[in-house]
C-alpha cells in the first residue's frame, strides 16, 4: 500500500507518496506559498490541491506536518477571520514581554509549559489580537495550528473545493506544545493561559494519540494526526536518543529526542513534545538560509558561487565575523535586533571572507543552539545536519569546524514530509483494516534510515569565541540604548 506525506512549510508544500512498508519514494511534487510573515491559508489549500494532484488519491493514508505556531483564527462556522500569524512574524514582541511578567516571570512559564514563551509562539499572537484587532478578537471562537486547519480540511474536502467539515479540528501534543498554552510534561491544554492572552475563552483543537486515526478522505484514505514540522523531520530522520539534528532552513533549530520533558528556565531551548510520545527540547533561530540567500544576492552569486567563494576564503574570513540577525531573533530572545558586521579593514573586505563571514554566522548561531540543549544534560554522539543550506560544499566542510565534533550529513530528501508519510503509516497500521490482518504496533513503522556522509574538521574555537564576544558586546550596546 501507499501512504502520502505532506510538508506544508512557510514557503511551500510538498507532498511525497511512499511504500507504507519500508517508506520508499514512489513520487514527489511541491507548489510554492505567497512570501511573508502572515498568509491566507487558502493559499496553503491551493498548493496542496497543485501538490498533491494525482498523488494524494493514491494513498491509503495521509499526513500532514506544518510550520509551528501559526495562528489560524476561526469563527464559529469554522471560517477564517484574518490572514495565519506565522511563527516568523516579530509583531507580538511587547506581548510576549508582557505576557512573561504576567504569569509569574520565565521560571513559572516553563514549570506549566516547558518553554518561556518566544515572539513566535501562538499565545503571543492571542494577546496581540486582543490588543491591536479587538472586533477579531470578538469573532474569534477558535484557534488552531496549520496543520490542524490542512487535516481538518482534507477530513470533508478534496484540495482545491471550498467546502468546509462539520468534525471537531484535531491536532497532537508535538504542535500543541509550541503553542504556549499546552503542557507536554502532563499532555493537557493549559486553557486559563489562552484565556488570559485574548481576555475571554477560546476553544482548542480536539488532542489526538501519535499514531490515531482522526478521519477519512472523500475518497476513504485514513487520516492521521499529523503533527509540526520539526516533529515530522524527527520522525522522517529516525532519530534516537543521543542524536542532536541540526536544520538549516527558512528557521535554523537544533533539537533532540528524549525520555524525559524539559523546561530551560533561561527561555533558550522550548520544552516541546515530539510525535511519537516522548519529547523533542528544541532551540530555533529566526535568521539562517535566508541570511546566505541575502549575502549571495548582495555578492552578485548564487548558493553554488556563495560556496565556492567561503572555501576560497580562509577560517576566521580573515577576521570579518557577522552576527546574523537581519530579522530580528528568536534565539537568542532579541526581536528588535539587527545584523552586525565587525572587523572590517581594507585588507579583509573581499567577496571570499564576507561568504565565508556569513557561513560561519549561520553555523555559530546553531551552534549555541546545541550549546544550550548540553546546558539542559543533552550531549550529542552526533549531529546530524538537515535543511536546505546543508546542501552547501561551504556549510558541510566548515560545519564540524564550528560545532567542534563530527557531522553527518543525510543525502537530501524531504525529511518533513516522510516523516509525516511514516506517521500516516503507522496511522495506517492502527486501522480497523489492518487490525483485522495483524497488524499494527505502539510504535512508528521501522523504515531504514537514510543514506548519509559524515564530515570531520580539526575544531575551531577561535572563530566561536569571536562570534560570541560581538554577540554579547552588542546585546550589551542594545541594554545600554533602552536605558
Amino acid at each position: 500500500m501507499l501512504v502520502a506525506g505532506v510538508d506544508s512549510s512557510t514557503q511551500s508544500t510538498k507532498v511525497v507518496l511512499c511504500q507504507a512498508e519500508d517508506g520508499a519514494i514512489v513520487a514527489s511534487a511541491s507548489a510554492p506559498h505567497p512570501d511573508g510573515t502572515e498568509c491566507d491559508p487558502e493559499f496553503w489549500w491551493q498548493a496542496l490541491a497543485q501538490a498533491g494532484d494525482g498523488l494524494l488519491d493514491q494513498a491509503a493514508a495521509v499526513g500532514v506536518a506544518a510550520q509551528q505556531h501559526g495562528m489560524v483564527a476561526l469563527d464559529e462556522a469554522g471560517q477564517v477571520i484574518r490572514p495565519a500569524i506565522l511563527w516568523n512574524d516579530m509583531r507580538a514582541a511587547p506581548q510576549t514581554r508582557e505576557l512573561i511578567a504576567e504569569l509569574g516571570g520565565p521560571a513559572e512559564w516553563a514549570r506549566r509549559t516547558g518553554s518561556v514563551p518566544a515572539v513566535s509562539f501562538t499565545v503571543t499572537k492571542l494577546r496581540w489580537l486582543a490588543e491591536a484587532e479587538p472586533d477579531n478578537a470578538q469573532r474569534l471562537h477558535r484557534v488552531v495550528l496549520p496543520h490542524d486547519w490542512l487535516t481538518w480540511r482534507l477530513g470533508f474536502g478534496r484540495p482545491g473545493t471550498a467546502a468546509l467539515p462539520d468534525a471537531e479540528p484535531v491536532t497532537d501534543r508535538g504542535d500543541a506544545s509550541g503553542t504556549g498554552y499546552f503542557s507536554p510534561a502532563d499532555g493537557q491544554w493549559l486553557p486559563d493561559i489562552a484565556t488570559a492572552a485574548l481576555g475571554r475563552p477560546v476553544a482548542t483543537p480536539r488532542l489526538a494519540g501519535p499514531a490515531e486515526v482522526v478521519g477519512r478522505t472523500p475518497d476513504g484514505a485514513v487520516l492521521s494526526c499529523g503533527t509540526g514540522d520539526n516533529m515530522g523531520a524527527a520522525l522522517g530522520l529516525g532519530i534516537t536518543e543521543g542524536d542532536v539534528v541540526v536544520s538549516i532552513g527558512t528557521s535554523g533549530t537544533a533539537y533532540a529526542m528524549t525520555s524525559e520533558p524539559a523546561a530551560d528556565v533561561t527561555g533558550a531551548v522550548a520544552g516541546f513534545a515530539d510525535a511519537t510520545g516522548r519529547f523533542l527540547p528544541l532551540v530555533a533561530t529566526v535568521n539562517a538560509a535566508r541570511v546566505l540567500t541575502l549575502t549571495a544576492r548582495l555578492l552578485g552569486t548564487d548558493a553554488a558561487g556563495l560556496s565556492d567563494l567561503a572555501l576560497a576564503a580562509g577560517p576566521g574570513a580573515g577576521g570579518l565575523t557577522l552576527l546574523p540577525y537581519l530579522d530580528g531573533e528568536r534565539s537568542p530572545n532579541r526581536p528588535d535586533a539587527t545584523g552586525v558586521l565587525n572587523g572590517i579593514t581594507s585588507a579583509n573586505l573581499t567577496p571570499g571572507n564576507l561568504a565565508r563571514a556569513a557561513v560561519e554566522a549561520v553555523l555559530c548561531s546553531l551552534a549555541d543552539g546545541i550549546g544550550n540543549l548540553a546546558d539542559c544534560g543533552i550531549t550529542p554522539e552526533r549531529v546530524v545536519l538537515i535543511g536546505g543550506a546543508a546542501r552547501s560544499p561551504a556549510v558541510r566542510s566548515i560545519a564540524p569546524a564550528v560545532f567542534g565534533v563530527p557531522v553527518t550529513v543525510p543525502d537530501p530528501a524531504e525529511y518533513v514530509a516522510l516523516g509525516a508519510a511514516r506517521q500516516a503509516a503507522w496511522a495506517l497500521s492502527q486501522s480497523a483494516e489492518s487490525q483485522s490482518a495483524g497488524s499494527g504496533g505502539d510504535r512508528p513503522p521501522d523504515w531504514p534510515g537514510p543514506p548519509a556522509r559524515t564530515f570531520t574538521a580539526e575544531p575551531r574555537p577561535d572563530i566561536r569565541d569571536r562570534y560570541a564576544t560581538l554577540r554579547d558586546d552588542t546585546a550589551a550596546w542594545h541594554e545600554r540604548k533602552r536605558q
